[in-house]
């Protein structure tokens, strides 16, 4: 056993989670690719075994709900990176039907070499915006779940992830210690865009005092077909 994966283990199981050998290797898989490949480009400043087990792997799957996460569900995730958290979602269900959006190619050539390592099936990259995403009629309104951590405050990440989400569906947002303060500032977005704040869960990884919180935005109604506006202007003239 790694030192990775005895910090997972650990971890893990202070968290409530339940991982089996295969999930255990596959995690394992996925750290070592991600210092190989974070030697040749920026994928992440956390790099400590210790820290990427808890700050990315059980942070990613700190959102997990299994009456959301359906059997089969579509999932996207926007401004994916180095793949948080869809790519530890999908090694913990692996019938989630999951696309990566990211706008920098060179960090979707390290996903797809995770995802074919791993044997990841039912994994699709996509080079995209999320406006342009969300124009896209393959795209918008066709996922039943819609994942992002780290990109922008919610009121800019409203209208690059609820333009995709299916009515009835859910945009769950991964917030640092500013949550509440986000989550006024995004009110009228979230609304605008057919949102409703169903749930705020705040969440404690092990060994960190920090304050964090996974946000559960239900999608009630058809996002209006001007949104989301065009590229660069949720963040520059935020609803």
């Amino acid at each position: 056993m790694s030192l990775f994966t005895e910090y997972l283990s650990r971890t893990a199981k202070e968290y409530g989670l339940i991982l089996d050998e295969a999930k255990f290797a596959a995690f394992d898989r996925y750290y070592h690719l991600l210092i190989e490949w974070n030697e040749k480009i920026n994928l992440t400043a956390i790099t400590e075994p210790e820290e990427v087990a808890v700050k990315h792997i059980i942070d990613s799957l700190s959102c997990y709900d299994a009456a959301i996460f359906a059997t089969g569900a579509r999932v996207a995730d926007v401004g994916t990176g180095a793949g948080f958290p869809g790519i530890p979602l999908k090694i913990f269900q692996p019938d989630l039907k999951l696309t990566l959006l990211d706008s920098l190619n060179k960090r979707l050539v390290f996903l797809q070499q995770v995802i074919d390592e791993l044997k990841l099936c039912d994994v699709t990259v996509l080079h995209s915006r999320a406006e342009d995403a969300g124009k896209n009629k393959s795209q918008r309104e066709s996922y039943r779940i819609v994942l992002s951590r780290a990109v922008a405050r919610l009121n800019v990440l409203s209208e690059y992830c609820l333009p995709l989400v299916e009515k009835g569906g859910w945009f769950i947002a991964h917030k640092g210690a500013q949550y509440q303060a986000e989550l006024a500032e995004a009110d009228k977005a979230i609304v605008t865009l057919g949102g409703k704040v169903e749930r705020v869960i705040p969440v404690q990884l092990p060994g960190l005092s920090d304050r964090r919180a996974v946000i559960y935005i239900r999608k009630l109604n058809t996002t209006p077909l001007i949104y989301p506006r065009k590229s660069g202007m949720p963040e520059k003239k935020p609803l």
